[in-house]
């Protein structure tokens, strides 16, 4: 594919404009089917590759036989530790200077870390022949002492400073003092579950030499980092590597720069000359790819009599895979949300027996701030004062730990604009005090807030002499609009008609672009653009123009474009000495039958201030996204391990719970205004993750307003109301 052409929602003589609403460019093109995704690929001669993976957590490969899966019809190549063993060399995790989304070896030997790790790859003429080969297989495991989950025996935390070379845990004051002379104080445990990301895409990659360049198709949101990690992998030049991914069909923090398998499905197809896809199924899917791991928070939350912070302490702890140190600490986040002069975090991590864990949409904030505003609104009741008076009287301008300012601070004003949307002011405080018919009807408010990132990229812009423009960048398309952003942004800054716009992305033969997470795509791009823009109208206008920008940003250091360039993560928060935030506010009503206790949102109101707002249209999809999301996090999702083998029991959409349409109530998003010159250039703040921030607690308050117990372990299911 060579791009997207954009349509003119615009007048047919003018030009689009930021701001307002616009509909995909590429709509036409998925609607119709005619968009490539990686897995629509299929090459001439096409071989088709199988996972073989582990039913148990630790040990060892004692026998394999799979002569009689070699002589299955059609059956090709089978590799095993045997045969691959050192040909895939070590790489690290991309979260730490690496590429990769484990830094396991893939078939680097018969020891076993994990229950689903690959033990083998059957590569057949057809799918179905590789499927019943992998069957055919036998091997013999000799096991091994395993812990399965965070809270299992043999399950032990150190702090996370132990681990991660120059992190520190954050202090103020005396919090255990302050809590012991608190007038009011919540001392709590909060826990959330496993969860995995259930894409619709699934991460089939698929691999074709050409003498000795390699292209590699594979639905991966960091191009850069798949193709420097894939040759580091196989010892070969990044040049002679090319990875393809104009549209991914959603990740949320999966498909993380380089799984497991890709080299794996390289060497089969240079061994067979040959090009090979590996089709992932959904259940290797929870394995191969990372997922969200389980978190334990101990808070304590003291206030004076007037209802001021006086003390909050949080202390967290997430699990974490034996051979990566990956963890996605959130306390700075949580001991940064409001005022309060004393203040003790500590961040732990304990060692399982599973694959890695990675980010999953929101990855830290989503935890911590479950347990932080339950257990706001745990000390609102014991106060019996309002919810959002209790975070009124606690707002601040600054951190209370490092005293640098927010650049804006408009918490309040999406909580009093949620509130009159919602009909907040009705609300009885008094749990079980609502009914309709045979429900209990409760309501629910929590507080949501995020950082705001930016990355490097380097973007080109062409115009031709006619006025038509082309934008090309190695980003990636992820269900977010982004060929619509970067045709609206050209358009409106080169004042020329959406029409004659063509945007071109996910291809490492394109300039160099960071990774399409952490919120930071439109922030990191649209200032690109905007700035590659500016160049091209600075040249004559009698010929053709073209610019290649490198944008970096404010604060970040001077190699970055070079670290850009290798494939490596680089997102910074900015300005410096300042935090840049979006903020947000969920209010939900459930319903709660009072015999059955089915547990029912009926309405869901959130208020997101993020910075400049660049196309209406797109960013109420990706709100609606996060509050279906967050819902389901609160009501539904969770992966459990089975105790015995360590392996996930339901690893597919018959047994992991997700929302349909009938689960789901009335959901208006509503955008508040936040204009903050500081953050960026163009005003810019993240929108993908503020939506699912928060809507946990707003759930799990709700159902106490309804109730009057109250749940502080997700998934809050009915059991847990009998």
């Amino acid at each position: 594919m060579d791009g997207q052409h954009a349509s003119d929602n615009a007048d047919k003589t003018g030009h689009a404009a930021l701001g307002d609403p616009h509909v995909r460019i590429d709509g036409p093109a998925k609607v119709c089917g005619t968009a490539d995704f990686p897995g629509d690929i299929h090459p001439r001669d096409l071989a088709y590759g199988v996972l073989v993976t582990s039913p148990m957590a630790r040990g060892r490969i004692v026998r394999m036989d799979t002569s009689a899966a070699l002589q299955g019809p059609g059956v090709l190549d089978i590799l095993t530790y045997r045969n691959v063993g050192n040909a895939v060399a070590p790489v690290g995790h991309m979260m730490a200077d690496g590429w990769a989304n484990s830094t396991l070896r893939p078939l680097a030997s018969p020891h076993i870390h994990y229950a689903g790790q690959i033990v083998a790859v059957v590569v057949a003429e057809t799918l179905e022949a590789a499927q019943a080969a992998a069957l055919a297989i036998r091997t013999g495991y000799e096991r091994s002492p395993h812990v399965g989950e965070l809270g299992a025996a043999g399950a032990t935390s150190e702090p996370l400073t132990s681990l991660r070379k120059g992190f520190e845990d954050r202090h103020a004051g005396d919090a255990a003092g302050a809590i012991a002379g608190a007038a009011s104080t919540v001392e709590a445990t909060y826990t959330t579950p496993i969860q995995h990301h259930n894409p619709i895409e699934l991460p089939t990659t698929t691999c074709v030499w050409q003498g000795d360049m390699l292209t590699v198709y594979e639905p991966t949101r960091f191009v850069g980092a798949a193709r420097n990690g894939l040759a580091a992998q196989l010892g070969i030049d990044p040049a002679r590597i090319r990875v393809v991914a104009h549209f991914i069909g959603g990740h949320f923090g999966s498909k993380l720069a380089l799984s497991q398998h890709t080299a794996l499905a390289a060497i089969a197809a240079r061994r067979l000359q040959r090009p090979v896809q590996i089709a992932v199924s959904r259940r290797d899917g929870f394995t191969i790819a990372n997922h969200r791991t389980e978190t334990h928070h101990a808070i304590r939350l003291g206030a004076n009599a007037g209802g001021r912070f006086v003390a909050l302490s949080h202390t967290a702890t997430m699990a974490t895979s034996r051979f990566d140190a990956f963890a996605m600490e959130g306390t700075d986040v949580s001991t940064a949300f409001y005022a309060c002069p004393n203040i003790a975090a500590q961040e732990r991590v304990a060692r399982v027996d599973r694959n890695t864990p990675g980010p999953m949409r929101a990855p830290p904030e989503v935890p911590y701030l479950f347990a932080l505003e339950s257990a706001v609104d745990e000390l609102a009741h014991a106060m019996r004062m309002d919810p959002i008076e209790l975070r009124r009287r606690n707002d601040t301008l600054v951190d209370p730990v490092t005293g640098h300012p927010f650049t804006t601070r408009p918490l309040i004003r999406c909580l009093d604009a949620g509130a009159a949307a919602f009909g907040w002011a009705d609300r009885s405080a008094t749990p079980g005090a609502t009914r309709d018919g045979a429900w209990l009807i409760g309501h629910g408010v929590a507080a949501a807030a995020r950082p705001a990132k930016i990355g490097a990229a380097i973007i080109r812009v062409t115009q031709d002499m006619d006025g038509a423009v082309c934008v090309q960048t190695a980003h990636h398309e992820i269900g977010n609009g982004l060929y619509t952003l970067l045709a609206i942004t050209a358009s409106e800054r080169l004042a020329v008609p959406l029409a004659k716009v063509t945007v071109e992305l996910g291809d490492t033969d394109l300039p160099a672009a960071g990774i399409s997470g952490g919120s930071s795509t439109s922030t990191t791009l649209v200032n690109a653009l905007a700035e590659a823009c500016r160049q091209i109208q600075a040249q004559p206008a009698d010929a053709a123009r073209r610019v290649e920008v490198a944008f970096t940003p404010p604060g970040a250091e001077p190699s970055t474009i070079d670290e850009l360039k290798k494939g490596h993560l680089k997102l910074v928060s900015t300005p410096k000495g300042k935090l840049a935030w979006s903020f947000g506010a969920h209010f939900i009503e459930v319903g709660v039958h009072a015999e059955t206790r089915e547990i029912r949102v009926r309405r869901h109101v959130g208020a997101f201030a993020a910075g400049r707002i660049l196309n209406p249209l797109t960013a109420r999809n990706q709100m609606l996204g996060g509050m279906l999301w967050g819902q389901s996090a609160a009501l539904l999702e969770e992966t459990i391990v089975d105790p015995a083998t360590g392996a996930y029991l339901n690893r597919d959409l018959a047994d992991y719970l997700v929302p349909t349409a009938a689960d789901l109530g009335e959901m208006s998003p509503i955008m508040v205004d936040d204009d903050d010159s500081a953050v960026n250039p163009e005003g810019i703040k993240g929108l993908g993750e503020i939506g699912i921030i928060g809507v946990n607690a707003a759930v799990a308050n709700a159902v106490f307003n309804a109730t009057g117990h109250r749940v502080r372990d997700l998934p809050i299911r009915l059991e847990q109301l009998l």
